[in-house]
């Protein structure tokens, strides 16, 4: 069955559509965002059901491509492709775990964590980037004269830009703001030999001077304004319903930055929905850090305004942006989904993953802001104790050890460390020992 997909413009009222081989981000008419289309109406000549055969009878098998989570799904992602041309370092399948213990703590009985940083380099844009260098492959195997792909990043996307331009033998390039990235997120770039630039801005900063960049057709934009990497991101929506018998939850909380993910998790419901292997779709959060919160300021205006603020310094460093490019794509689909919209403060994030973490987890901070703002919806009762309740974990915690080691070190600005957990100093003396473990079991 033929499939086919292309860009088009965000704006329904604009014809422009561009095939996915094509260098462009943005609508050469109207300059708006664009989006990926797919052919629905091939597409629903295979039932839902179907369809979730399908995807099951791929899902993590060592069929190349298709037991990537992402290429397991390659009609509803990037049809045309060549197989040949894929580039996977067998993304997906991560853990949806059930958060027992911790869902107790807080008075929700059905939690669950998508551990979507569980990943090649260790976050959620591993999903995006198979799909973006995947099409940029494919653009040199066609012909053009791309010389490198390039990236603005707060470090979880230089480091898959990076991985994965580097599994494929082509030349990336990195902007990163001086001094705002672990050392954990530096060295990921740099041992995948990118051109790795450190400004001396930040991240709205880098993202300026890498769309001059862009401007030239031989270097590749691999930041989320290209909805290539939506695509890929968008399988985690239906990775969650496919883990759960291909069951809906109720809620689903996204760490919020840049907006691209929020909009990929809408997307990929929206097609379940259409194609009929869902028959609801759930309410979305967006869940900023409060250093950095446009969406949540437009929220309070019931979207009737938005404008960008100057991001202030945050821990969740990753969604520390001011001027999300996605804005535009994300506003539309909360709307459509009963959105809502919460922020979490640094004491409220590095409290939520502390509180996390005791029960097992090992949330990096922007999951915290994800928790914290599942807490603070539950106790205002937005979220029912019944209700079945995603969280998106974006990233692992391993590459924030300086959030993790200044939490118990009692180091973190703003932050009153209520779980703070520091090593215990004895002298080598089996009594002190033994008095200790005793203290501490109770």
């Amino acid at each position: 069955m033929p499939y086919s997909s292309w860009f088009q413009c965000i704006d329904p009222e604009c014809p422009e559509r561009m095939a996915l081989t094509e260098i462009v981000y943005t609508c050469p008419s109207c300059d708006d965002l664009l989006m990926v289309a797919h052919d629905v109406d091939a597409l629903k000549n295979r039932s839902g059901a179907a369809w979730m055969r399908l995807f099951d009878d791929r899902y993590m098998t060592t069929q190349f491509p298709y037991g990537s989570g992402v290429w397991g799904k390659k009609e509803w992602v990037y049809p045309q492709i060549d197989d040949a041309n894929i580039v996977s370092t067998y993304e997906g399948g991560s853990n949806l775990f059930q958060a027992i213990r911790f869902g107790e703590m807080i008075g929700v009985e059905d939690l669950w964590i998508k551990q979507s940083g569980n990943s090649h380099t260790g976050s959620f844009k591993d999903l995006g980037m198979t799909v973006l260098v995947s099409a940029v492959q494919q653009m040199i195997h066609e012909g053009a004269d791309i010389r490198a792909v390039i990236c603005a990043s707060t470090g979880d996307t230089s480091a898959a830009v990076a991985a994965y331009c580097a599994t494929a033998g082509i030349p990336s390039v990195v902007l990163l703001p001086k001094d705002k990235v672990t050392t954990s997120q530096l060295v990921q770039p740099l041992a995948n030999n990118a051109l790795t630039l450190a400004l001396d801005t930040d991240f709205d900063g880098c993202m300026e001077v890498v769309k001059l960049l862009s401007e030239d057709k031989r270097f590749y934009l691999a930041n989320s304004i290209n909805p290539l990497r939506i695509e890929g991101q968008k399988t985690i929506s239906i990775e969650i319903v496919q883990q759960d018998d291909w069951q809906t939850p109720d809620w689903v909380i996204v760490p919020s930055g840049n907006l691209g993910n929020i909009t990929a998790i809408g997307l990929g419901f929206q097609m379940m929905h259409e194609l009929g292997l869902i028959n609801k779709l759930p309410r979305l959060v967006a869940a900023q850090a409060a250093a950095a919160a446009p969406l949540y300021d437009s929220y309070k205006t019931g979207f009737k305004e938005y404008s960008p603020v100057h991001a202030h310094g945050t821990q969740a460093t990753a969604i520390q942006i001011g001027n999300p490019v996605s804005a535009p794509r994300a506003i539309p689909i909360l709307q459509e989904f009963d959105g809502v919209v919460e922020q979490a403060t640094e004491d409220e994030l590095s409290q939520a993953a502390a509180l996390a973490d005791s029960t097992g987890l090992f949330a990096c901070p922007q999951t915290g802001v994800a928790l914290a703002a599942l807490m603070k919806l539950a106790e205002r009762s937005v979220i029912s104790p019944e209700e079945r309740v995603v969280v998106i974990s974006t990233a692992n915690g391993l590459k924030f050890p300086d959030f993790k080691t200044g939490y118990h070190s009692e180091t973190l600005p703003e932050v009153t460390a209520k779980l703070a957990n520091k090593p215990v100093e004895l002298p080598g003396d089996y009594h002190a020992v033994a008095e200790a473990i005793t203290k501490h079991a109770g």
